[in-house]
């Protein structure tokens, strides 16, 4: 029997439950040329902000060891053309839309929420209160509990649209931040954005990225974003998409297993353009072999020790320790 790939997140019905992520997978216009897009469970857009954005100057991307920096500072062309330019190709692609906002004051991101509750073709928004790489409305938003909740309730009182919460891994307790874009009414939360970090050229000794710093994803950030991941899943109710070196299915079904109902591919997307349906068809050929009836019953199904049921370790001898002579 074929197993059951679908997902129901926040009230929406997703076919199986990979995702493109946010900024790695542009509109999808280039990536249609490999595959059929409606195969995805859903395309998270690039994000979108009130007014164009250039970004930062280039230099922006760097390839690091088992990842890469970008500081692309959320270039777009801002609502106006995303709506007539982007929207009707999106609309076309058989697959969930997930648009991603971002903004510099709690206004902006209200104001985007409003124009973009009533369109057609889009099926949730993901709110970017975490981009680790703009000086306004990045971090500041995410960093705390208080301004995280205060940015996410007022966009909760300007859509009925379902709501997720993208956040950051650059904070003392993602938890917190993540009960409290739970108390501002989230739908969902996505874990994780990227990680600060930097490049220097040594014969220059400048800064490779013009920004100075930059968000480091790829396989690199994965133990990180997994722990955070079952970390958040403890503390609240609502679904997690879970992001952060993504790269294959057993990637996959590890998120999943701690507590992810959705997966978004991110980096990968830049090394194969056949990351996501590849990670689509291993996550199927394991729920075959295994002869799980449906993805559903591997999310939150990690087995951590407890004190009635402590981890052994097998450990070796005293003589086999010894250094021999």
């Amino acid at each position: 029997m074929k197993p059951d790939l679908k997902i129901n997140f926040a009230g929406v019905e997703f076919k199986n439950p990979v995702l493109v992520a946010s900024g790695t997978f542009n509109y999808g216009e280039e990536m249609a040329r490999f595959y059929s897009l409606s195969k995805l469970g859903g395309i998270v857009t690039k994000s979108i902000t009130l007014k164009p954005r250039p970004g930062h100057p280039y230099p922006r991307t760097y390839e690091t060891k088992g990842g890469m920096l970008n500081a692309i500072g959320l270039a777009n062309p801002g609502i106006g053309k995303f709506l007539s330019k982007k929207m009707p190709f999106l609309r076309t692609l058989g697959t969930r839309l997930v648009v991603n906002i971002a903004g510099s004051t709690i206004e902006e991101f209200v104001e985007l929420t409003r124009r973009l509750s009533d369109v057609e073709g889009i099926d949730m928004l993901e709110v970017n209160i975490s981009c680790p790489n703009v000086k306004e409305g990045g971090l500041e938003f995410s960093a705390t509990p208080q301004p995280a909740y205060r940015v996410l309730s007022a966009v909760r009182k300007a859509t009925s649209l379902p709501l997720v919460a993208k956040l950051s891994p650059n904070t003392a307790d993602v938890a917190a931040i993540a009960q409290a874009a739970e108390d501002a009414g989230m739908d969902g939360i996505s874990l994780i954005n990227t990680l600060v970090g930097m490049a220097v050229d040594l014969k220059t000794k400048k800064p490779i990225l013009s920004n100075v710093t930059g968000g480091l994803s790829g396989p690199a950030i994965k133990p990180v974003a997994l722990a955070m991941v079952y970390k958040v899943a403890q503390k609240i109710k609502i679904p997690i998409m879970a992001i952060g070196g993504i790269c294959n299915a057993q990637d996959a079904l590890e998120f999943m297993v701690c507590g992810a109902s959705l997966v978004q591919i991110g980096t990968a997307n830049f090394i194969d353009p056949l990351a996501a349906p590849k990670v689509m068809a291993g996550i199927e050929s394991y729920l075959k072999e295994q002869k799980i009836a449906s993805v559903r019953d591997l999310i939150g199904t990690l087995k951590v020790p407890t004190e009635e049921a402590p981890a052994t370790i097998e450990l070796p001898k005293l003589d086999e320790l010894r250094v021999q002579t």
